[in-house]
């Protein structure tokens, strides 16, 4: 009995090494994973069929005086039975991939013991087609884990060769050399299979976590160069972007070459084969057009089908990504490799990766880039949509004083220019100094105190030092416009407004304030939120004003609107104390 143990041990561990390289077969991914189909299953039923034959080849022959034979097993004798291997095989076969696999690979490996003949034949036949059928069955109680536990491999590996005792048991129970020989076989069997079904699963198991890491570190690389590659894909001319992005690939991967194309020709290489494949070469191979109409990552192993003219090119692999944009390939991302062994799993995952990612940059970019084309719009919209009620009136107003005062007049019509001429750049520029801000308020004051005369009185108090501060065009003016328009409108004289601007911690409060009727509760806590549309005076100017400081400084700079308690109300905002962007002067 230590004598067949020691000898089934020696053949499971040759037949290990052909699990092991079963293993590292690509298509033995999907059984790993269950994804089941027809024509999978009738594949890995005959791989694993032909495995349970390789266990019975590797087995041993006991003859009816108990002597074991240590040659393979390629016949067998009336008087000798197989001591066979076959159902570790068939164990994983039906754990692995279900009852089909299992009973599939069982029917082989059991049709070929059956022409094997011997001692014990129609137990040897039967116990492995009903092995694989069984475990597949118990299989679907560990659903939830893609590979069984060892400790579990090794307990479920007991019961084939319990259930082929009984078979053999069964099929010659008038046979007294049978017991004998099921007392000597019992005990290794069991043995011998339960720990090679364990060290199967194991071995899997490592398999599994293998690939599990080098996804991990594909994704983990493809989401740093991604990362990385954004700087180069906001460029606006594609050249800048091939060139930055040849750079990055070729420093990150460590690859033969990279190059990079447009629809139509190459626009950057980097690395082997630089002396031929050259910027402005036109895209002439077969691989490179049909990657650009199907959008599919492409892979070729050998210099025949990279199709390079070049009869010493270094580089006998590609991997070819497409670069696209809206829906359109605009370009292709080329991972060359000295020889085809250089491209892994873990290359392929990486490069689609690589590629979903930078599709999704792009996107992402356009969208940006649209969002701010709307903005702008929007705020040149609102910019332009400022001045109307106050031109109509101060034209009436210069027409008036021509006939008073014509000096007057004139002095009026060159602070309507200036103000004007301000306001036909505002379209142009989104924040302006300071500065020129107060110029255009101060213009806007003398003339409505020249119109108002004796009416009101309007002060401006303005610290030098902020000067210096940035601040979106025409927004103090259409505030003191709405204190003048509305706050103010019923007054007959003592009318004041109070243009103020002071530092309160890190920012810089600018406040305009009147004494005048104040906001109607009505519309006081929506003014400057929404146009009030329906209203006699809807609010339109403060929504402008309030929208550009939202959009242009964030919300702490939004417009704040109350009521004073001794009459009249205040409109104010706030700015960063601390500005260095700059602007054209206007």
């Amino acid at each position: 009995m230590m004598d067949l143990t020691i000898v089934l041990f020696e053949r499971l561990g040759l037949l290990l090494v052909i699990a092991f390289v079963l293993t590292r077969i690509p298509g033995f991914r999907s059984l790993l994973y269950r994804e089941f189909s027809f024509k999978m299953a009738g594949i890995h039923a005959c791989v694993f069929g032909l495995f349970g034959i390789a266990g019975t080849l590797t087995g041993v022959v006991i003859g009816s005086d108990f002597t074991v034979t240590h040659a393979f097993v390629w016949e067998v004798e009336a008087d000798q039975m197989v001591v066979s291997s076959s159902l570790v095989a068939i164990v994983m076969a039906g754990l692995l991939g279900g009852p089909a696999v299992g009973l599939g690979a069982g029917i082989i490996a059991g049709t070929h013991l059956f022409f094997l003949g011997g001692i014990g034949v129609m137990a040897n036949s039967l116990v492995n087609p009903l092995t694989g059928l069984l475990a597949g069955f118990t299989a679907r109680f560990f659903s939830q884990e893609r590979v069984i536990s060892p400790i579990k491999a090794l307990f479920i590996g007991i019961f084939p060769p319990i259930l082929l005792m009984h078979l053999l048991l069964i099929f010659d129970s008038q046979d007294r050399t049978m017991v004998e020989l099921i007392n000597t076989i019992g005990l290794p069997v069991v043995l011998s299979n339960s720990i090679a079904i364990a060290i199967f699963t194991a071995m899997i198991a490592i398999v599994l976590r293998e690939q599990e890491n080098e996804a991990a570190f594909a994704t983990r690389q493809a989401l740093t160069i991604a990362e990385e590659a954004l700087p180069f894909l906001k460029e606006e001319s594609f050249q800048k972007k091939a060139e930055g992005i040849a750079d990055l690939f070729y420093a990150r991967l460590k690859l033969a070459a990279v190059t990079v194309t447009n629809d139509k020709e190459v626009m950057a290489h980097k690395g082997r084969g630089g002396d031929h494949h050259q910027i402005g070469n036109p895209l002439i191979t077969q691989i490179s057009h049909q990657a650009l109409e199907s959008k599919d990552i492409l892979v070729a192993y050998s210099q025949a089908e990279i199709q390079c003219t070049h009869k010493k090119c270094p580089l006998e692999a590609v991997i070819i990504i497409p670069i696209w944009e809206a829906q359109q390939t605009i370009g292709l991302i080329k991972l060359y490799f000295r020889k085809p062994q250089h491209i892994r799993p873990v290359e392929l995952m990486l490069a689609e990766g690589l590629g979903q990612l930078i599709a999704n940059q792009l996107k992402t970019i356009k969208a940006e880039r649209l969002e701010l084309h709307t903005r702008d719009a929007e705020l040149s919209n609102l910019q332009a949509q400022i001045n109307p009620h106050f031109l109509f009136n101060t034209l009436h107003m210069i027409a008036a004083l021509f006939r008073k005062d014509p000096e007057k007049a004139r002095h009026i019509t060159v602070q309507l220019a200036h103000f004007m001429r301000f306001n036909l750049k505002l379209v142009s520029t989104q924040l302006v100094p300071l500065e020129k801000e107060t110029e255009h308020v101060k213009a806007y004051i003398e003339i409505i105190q020249t119109r108002f005369t004796g009416r009101m009185q309007i002060h401006f108090i303005q610290p030098e030092e902020m000067s210096h501060l940035l601040i979106p065009p025409s927004s103090i003016q259409p505030l003191v416009e709405n204190s003048v328009r509305h706050g103010l409108e019923h007054v007959s004289e003592g009318g004041r407004v109070d243009v103020k601007m002071e530092q309160v911690g890190e920012r810089v409060k600018i406040s305009v304030r009147d004494n005048g009727q104040g906001f109607p509760d009505s519309i006081l806590l929506q003014a400057g939120e929404k146009v009030l549309t329906g209203k006699p005076h809807g609010g339109t100017g403060l929504y402008n004003v309030n929208q550009r400081l939202i959009n242009l400084l964030g919300e702490e700079s939004r417009l704040h609107v109350r009521n004073l308690s001794k009459g009249g109300s205040e409109v104010h905002f706030t700015l960063p104390a601390v500005n260095t962007r700059k602007e054209d002067d206007l």
